[in-house]
């Protein structure tokens, strides 16, 4: 529930439209809804400007069904992160979108999009960790323009696109195997950066270790670095970085 939905409940019962045992049941799950396996944080974007977004690993697929229907039925809509076809198919949701990409699901995303954010990835591999700050960035009401594979292997790529790194507000930088790209976009750029390593690499790469470090060691100043495969996270900072 946002702050538009309490206003037209609130602007209903002053205007006797609505009695007050309604206005209480619509708001009755306030501050959260317990069911026993999970507390719903029904009013999360009130606070944060972020609603509460589903893990769906870890979850059984029944788990994952019931909080989002749950949440759908309070009509907030929803967003499922590392979701799979199967929890798609049992939510029985015409309205739900699966993302292949990223193994996201999405009911409610904000039509209205503002701002210019940018996802750049080294390679194809990075694809579904970009997708992941994508589909959130976008759900959350962030026009987002995506470039893939133009890695330090082959930086007249990345030349081509400097018309999108010039007309962004916020970009985020994908990449595996060392890390290098978000050092690199950074030297041309004065727009925050957001780098997020991935676990794609050979041995030494250490599952994105390599990466990370190389990211948190940029000598280009401020660029923040997410966790290790947290493009949702990534699409979270950004969405509210592009639409201060």
């Amino acid at each position: 529930m946002d702050k538009v939905k309490i206003t037209d409940i609130l602007s209903s019962v002053k205007a006797g439209k609505v009695s007050v045992k309604e206005a209480l049941d619509s708001i009755k799950h306030l501050p959260y809804e317990d069911i026993s396996f999970a507390k719903i944080d029904h009013h999360r974007h009130l606070r944060q400007g972020v609603p509460e977004v589903i893990f769906a690993s870890g979850k059984t697929v029944e788990q994952v069904v019931k909080i989002a229907r749950s949440m759908y039925k309070k009509g907030n809509g929803f967003l499922i992160t590392r979701a799979s076809k199967k929890i798609h198919t049992s939510l029985r949701i015409k309205e739900a979108v699966f993302h292949s990409a990223s193994g996201m699901i999405s009911v409610g995303e904000e039509k209205k999009k503002k701002g210019n954010l940018l996802v750049l990835t080294a390679g194809t591999s990075d694809i579904p960790v970009a997708e992941e700050a994508s589909v959130t960035a976008s759900f959350l009401g962030s026009k987002v323009t995506t470039v893939y594979d133009v890695g330090v292997a082959g930086l007249h790529r990345l030349m081509d696109n400097k018309g999108h790194i010039k007309d962004s507000r916020v970009i985020v930088v994908v990449a595996g195997m060392e890390g290098a790209l978000p050092s690199v976009v950074g030297g041309m750029t004065d727009k925050p950066i957001i780098a997020v390593p991935t676990s794609v690499g050979y041995g030494t790469s250490l599952g994105g270790l390599t990466a990370l470090f190389a990211m948190l060691n940029s000598c280009v100043p401020g660029i923040a670095v997410m966790n290790i495969d947290n493009g949702f996270g990534a699409g979270c900072l950004a969405h509210k970085i592009n639409t201060i």
